[in-house]
């Protein structure tokens, strides 16, 4: 699986009140959550990102309460891919749960805000066309790239859980 897409960069220790206010975890819906993500740091994101854009974290990334709502409006927002140094493991297990990829490069901050990236999946192979650099991520295991490929373990139970 190839995803490409601009780089949308954030710092260290974005947790989930960042990501996605308190005040919108009375709703599931994926585009309503998208279109608040991110609001309390970056105001506009919502409107600055396009479908199949990634966003670029530091450590820690996801750190916080262990609500699935963050991931979730991630997805909402288009975002296809998050790339960190490091992610939060409950963040980490709710972005497998609903198929959000991510992936752990400890090289996250050579990559900046805007440049673009073409990310082989099934590799972790990153590659910066602006920086002209590539990178390496740690592969996800193969029964996680299932259920990233089903588009989360919900739809991966709905189609037999097949390995």
């Amino acid at each position: 699986m190839i995803i490409k897409g601009k780089v949308h960069k954030f710092g260290n220790d974005i947790n989930t009140d960042d990501i996605i206010a308190a005040k919108y975890l009375d709703s599931q819906d994926e585009a309503f959550l998208g279109s608040r993500c991110m609001e309390n740091i970056r105001p506009h994101f919502s409107q600055e990102v396009k479908r199949g854009d990634i966003i670029v974290g530091g450590k820690n990334f996801g750190c916080g309460s262990s609500r699935e709502h963050a991931p979730l409006s991630i997805k909402g927002a288009g975002i296809s891919l998050v790339i960190a140094k490091s992610f939060a493991r409950i963040f980490y297990r709710n972005s497998i749960n609903i198929g959000l990829p991510i992936l752990i490069c400890p090289e996250a901050d050579s990559i900046k805000e805007g440049d673009v990236l073409e990310v082989n999946l099934e590799k972790g192979l990153i590659r910066d066309i602006t920086q002209k650099r590539q990178y390496e991520a740690e592969i996800f295991p193969l029964f996680l790239q299932k259920l990233i490929k089903a588009g989360g373990i919900g739809n991966w139970v709905k189609r037999g859980g097949a390995i």
